[in-house]
């Protein structure tokens, strides 16, 4: 996936990787957008073969540390933010979700698509996903814990694990689940 030097060239291997909205627009502050990822996170549990170690949902990016069960990685997060891209334009085209900003941002991700041959008419997502192997017990903390600390860099909560939408409250030592499961390292 990706070009260069940004492939998941170890299909087997846990990654860490961030998918961010085109211009950075912030889509994720309505939750029926939140809720359109959300489910298909889980579809790619349940269908797909995903393995979700840690993630964090913000408005305009996603962090995820993952690996696949024999399948290619690379393949089920291109299907992931296909779905993802066609399924929040189409929504937010018909205006599901009440958007004050649909003709804005419709534009931008249209600006974006027209510009990138590989679109057919708008493009949601940036092209890469910067996958990093986690290579060791350390890398995969300090991955899962930048992840986590997201929200309270950003001032949303003072602790990670108060934050709804991160895998933060299933690493905490207060024993919680957050919204979709994960299978922890550590």
């Amino acid at each position: 996936m990706g070009s260069g030097g940004y492939r998941i060239r170890n299909q087997q291997a846990i990654h860490f990787v961030t998918f961010a909205v085109v211009e950075w627009v912030d889509v994720f502050s309505r939750r029926g957008y939140v809720d359109i990822v959300l489910d298909s996170l889980r579809y790619c549990q349940q269908h797909k073969g995903l393995v979700i170690h840690a993630w964090c949902l913000m408005t305009n990016h996603m962090h995820l540390v993952v690996s696949a069960n024999d399948v290619e990685l690379s393949a089920v997060l291109r299907d992931f933010k296909k779905f993802t891209s066609r399924s929040i334009t189409k929504a937010m085209q018909a205006n599901q979700f009440k958007e004050s900003r649909r003709t804005w941002m419709l534009a931008v991700f249209q600006t974006c698509g027209q510009a990138n041959s590989r679109n057919e008419q708008f493009q949601f997502w940036q092209q890469e996903l910067h996958p990093k192997v986690l290579y060791s017990q350390a890398f995969i903390r300090q991955k899962i814990e930048y992840i986590h600390r997201n929200p309270v860099l950003a001032g949303w909560v003072d602790r990670a694990e108060d934050y709804v939408w991160s895998s933060a409250r299933d690493y905490s030592d207060l024993g919680g689940r957050g919204l979709i499961e994960v299978v922890k390292l550590y």
